[in-house]
């Protein structure tokens, strides 16, 4: 069992089954079987490229570079005035030396801290390869600076756009893993430990509800926090609408 499969499993523990059996039917799909009649799949959401062979996950640079980012800003405390800031950043590979580009970065928040100004937004940047952009938020948040999001300019977008264009790649992929097998299970969960956002905050979960809908058929589409096995957010399912029948015009 895998890093993912366990927080999944420690995941379903807390939802309070009475039973959870992993891989029922051997090292094939479902991942879990729960009480017997829920099939649970199990995969990581990352963000993607397009390769000859294929899709390739980008954790290997952009995802160490953002969690040493998160990091930092919860190391810089908390509001002491009820005002948050929202932390954005743009990216061009070759990136940075990543112990230069943090230390300059910590010395930039820590004096935006001491006099912010009265501006609602502020941006600096490091060269042509990273550029930081602050947006105070409407609301404060538990840290003085909140994570909100990264553009990779070779690759990637900003937080939410990323999270709905891989959740697309990822449920399609595993819709087709299921098909053959799909009969044999009357319900089916796709659990997702995201290796995006790292978790559907407080802030998000409205945005998420009303705007990440996609179209499947799945019972149930989950992102889980991989820090919190108790943070999951159930992505809704998009519905086409029903065509209108015409009327009997008179």
């Amino acid at each position: 069992m895998d890093e993912s499969e366990q927080l999944v499993e420690r995941y379903l523990g807390g939802l309070g089954f009475d039973s959870i059996i992993f891989e029922p039917d051997g090292k094939v799909t479902p991942d879990f079987l729960v009480d017997g009649r829920i099939a649970v799949e199990v995969r990581r959401l990352n963000q993607n490229e397009l390769t000859d062979s294929g899709f390739r996950g980008l954790e290997e640079s952009d995802i160490p570079l953002q969690m040493k980012i998160q990091k930092l800003l919860a190391s810089l405390g908390s509001p002491q005035t009820g005002v948050s800031w929202f932390v954005r950043y743009t990216v061009k590979r070759p990136f940075p030396p990543r112990d230069q580009l943090l230390a300059t970065l910590r010395q930039r928040l820590e004096a935006f801290r001491i006099s912010p100004g009265k501006e609602i937004r502020a941006s600096f940047t490091f060269g042509d390869r990273f550029r930081v952009e602050l947006l105070q938020a409407e609301d404060a948040h538990p840290q003085f600076f909140a994570f909100g999001g990264y553009c990779d300019l070779d690759t990637g977008g900003w937080l939410f756009e990323e999270t709905q264009k891989n959740l697309r790649l990822c449920v399609a992929k595993k819709t087709m893993t299921i098909a053959p097998v799909r009969h044999r299970y009357p319900e089916w969960w796709l659990v997702l430990v995201d290796r995006i956002g790292y978790g559907v905050d407080a802030c998000d979960r409205k945005l998420f509800a009303e705007h990440l809908a996609i179209e499947h058929d799945w019972n149930k589409v989950i992102l889980l926090s991989p820090f919190d096995h108790t943070c999951a957010f159930e992505v809704p399912a998009f519905r086409p609408p029903l065509p209108v029948p015409p009327t009997n015009s008179a």
